[in-house]
């Protein structure tokens, strides 16, 4: 070997290594261990310890039993369960439906160049600003059968008053009218960025071509804003499955058990009837049901495709 090559092979060494022996090289766990300590400590420990409550009879104040798979039978027999697994899918269904369509409309009108476009878009994104639980307050008075004043308004034309979140048949409804309230402004934006990114060009071939303006939609807007309808579609999803705070503050799942999903029930077999074990199992439940959710939104996602076009 020339002396060349043994430059040129130290050079390699020295710049690879920075010229020092293997055991003084950086050593970068000690960073990673804390991390990994708490994500331990926060999510795999509670998930764990809920899956081994899960499989034992424990109600707060007594002993806890081995029970096995007892707690998931009894779910597979529970029509309490049954009923609020109806509620979830139905109460989630109607809370992405309608601020897709709502959110979708409304970011098509605000696209288009009108006087304080600006001022008036601020003004629509303010609900989804606000608590959880201040809205709850706030519309629970505004279904107030007498002393409402969405009744007062229906009055106006004509219409009796209505009992809102207070009859079982109209309160699912009711209180995804407030969720689609808080949450179109989230969709609106979403669908913005996405017609931002839509090219004009295949616009002005359609106008030469005489298309009007709802076949300039289906055809050129909606497949190009269809990823970003998927991403609203994921995100709405996700926050609807789980809503809590909005349900509990309004009608804590009544009339009866008429608005009652599996969180409600959830959290008043293990927090009000102190039936830990079946609350966890509860729990594992609907964690797998999440997960098959997660996979078939994602196996949706990967079908559509982005438009590569040229932002206008």
């Amino acid at each position: 070997m020339t002396s060349a090559s043994l430059e040129t092979s130290a050079a390699a060494k020295a710049s690879k290594g920075g010229g020092k022996p293997d055991r003084f090289a950086p050593n970068y766990w000690p960073f990673v261990i804390p991390a990994l300590i708490v994500i331990s400590a926060v999510i795999v420990f509670p998930w764990v310890f809920t899956v081994w409550m899960s499989v034992n009879s424990w109600t707060l104040g007594q002993s806890q039993v081995f029970a096995g798979l007892d707690n998931y039978i009894r779910l597979a027999t529970d029509m309490r369960f049954w009923e609020s697994l109806w509620h979830t899918v139905l109460y989630t269904t109607l809370s992405v439906v309608v601020p897709l369509f709502l959110g979708t409309l409304a970011a098509l009108i605000f696209d288009a160049q009108f006087p304080l476009r600006g001022l008036i878009r601020g003004i629509f994104v303010m609900p989804m600003m606000a608590t959880p639980v201040a809205i709850a307050l706030v519309w629970t008075m505004m279904y107030h059968p007498q002393l409402g004043v969405l009744n007062y308004l229906l009055s106006f034309v004509g219409i009796g008053p209505q009992e809102w979140i207070y009859n079982q048949a109209s309160v699912i409804p009711s209180l995804v009218l407030v969720e689609s309230w808080q949450w179109t402004p989230l969709v609106m934006l979403i669908v913005l960025g996405g017609l931002a990114a839509v090219p004009r060009e295949p616009y002005e071939s359609a106008e030469i071509d005489g298309a009007n303006v709802w076949q300039k939609f289906r055809y050129l807007t909606l497949p190009m804003i269809a990823p970003f309808l998927m991403i609203a579609v994921i995100i709405r999803s996700i926050d609807a499955v789980k809503s809590f705070d909005i349900i509990y503050a309004m009608t804590q799942g009544g009339p009866g058990t008429a608005s009652e999903t599996i969180n409600i029930y959830l959290y008043n077999t293990a927090f009000a009837y102190y039936d830990i074990g079946y609350g966890s199992a509860m729990a594992v439940v609907f964690f797998i049901l999440i997960v098959l959710l997660s996979f078939v939104l994602m196996m949706i996602r990967q079908r559509v495709n982005w438009s590569d076009g040229e932002a206008r």
